[in-house]
């Protein structure tokens, strides 16, 4: 039994709007399974698949308050790429931001309209491959042992670990990275940016659920109610969510 990660889940507290922003943003589609979730998704391509993780930003009343400990970073493939996208997501709404980058970075730190902070990363060549959404970035305390729990939660393959960040892609190898970056701070309020996991036709959730447990997950109310899908923390207390399978 394995899961793979197929979508982060964004609060927002005008998911239509915010929806529209990223939908823009990366060129992609928009649909909607039910009032208050705004779905992003990439056009032609069928849910899920291993070269994209989607978006799903989901209506929340209350508003955002401190730094997001989870965040993507777009791919340019050039100069003059990463230059045209930063003016075309400024004239999408999005607005500068520090987070303590400093001004000898060569990516750019923007937020989107209620402030959810993301990178656009210079051209790498790691990252022409990935699509829009390059990485979807998770700061830590620990990145060793994130690598050591979603290394063995998901069957995404671990590809760095140092002492500062670790690295898992797509066990196909294609799609966004996921990478664990060690930040000073700690979680301190609900992520507003969290993992969607799910897993594949035929496997037993209730298995899957018991096996993360195992792992280190721990289950977590967040006021979810009675759903078919089970909602975790990672040993850092990162919320995620196990989709039933598909």
């Amino acid at each position: 039994m394995v899961t793979r990660l197929v979508q982060i889940a964004m609060n927002a507290r005008d998911d239509a709007a915010v929806g529209q922003f990223w939908a823009k943003a990366l060129g992609w589609g928009i649909s909607s399974e039910g009032p208050g979730v705004t779905n992003v998704e990439p056009e032609g391509i069928a849910y899920p698949d291993p070269t994209a993780v989607f978006v799903d930003v989901i209506s929340v009343p209350e508003p955002k308050t401190v730094k997001n400990r989870v965040h993507v970073d777009l791919a340019t493939t050039s100069a003059a790429h990463h230059a045209d996208l930063i003016a075309r997501l400024k004239d999408l709404g999005a607005t500068p931001a520090d987070i303590g980058q400093g001004d000898d970075v060569p990516w750019t730190v923007l937020a989107d309209p209620e402030g959810n902070e993301f990178c656009v990363l210079e051209p790498r060549p790691i990252y022409q491959d990935t699509g829009p959404i390059a990485v979807v970035v998770v700061d830590c305390v620990d990145p060793q042992a994130m690598a050591r729990f979603w290394g063995e939660a998901m069957d995404w393959t671990v590809h760095e670990v140092t002492d500062d960040h670790a690295v898992l892609r797509s066990a196909k190898d294609v799609g966004p990275y996921l990478k664990f970056l060690r930040a000073t701070d700690t979680k301190t309020v609900k992520n507003r940016v969290h993992l969607d996991l799910r897993p594949y036709p035929g496997d037993d959730h209730a298995a899957d659920v018991a096996r993360l447990r195992a792992l280190g997950a721990t289950d977590i109310d967040l006021g979810q109610g009675d759903v078919p899908w089970a909602v975790l923390a990672d040993p850092e207390g990162n919320e995620f969510c196990l989709l039933t399978p598909l």
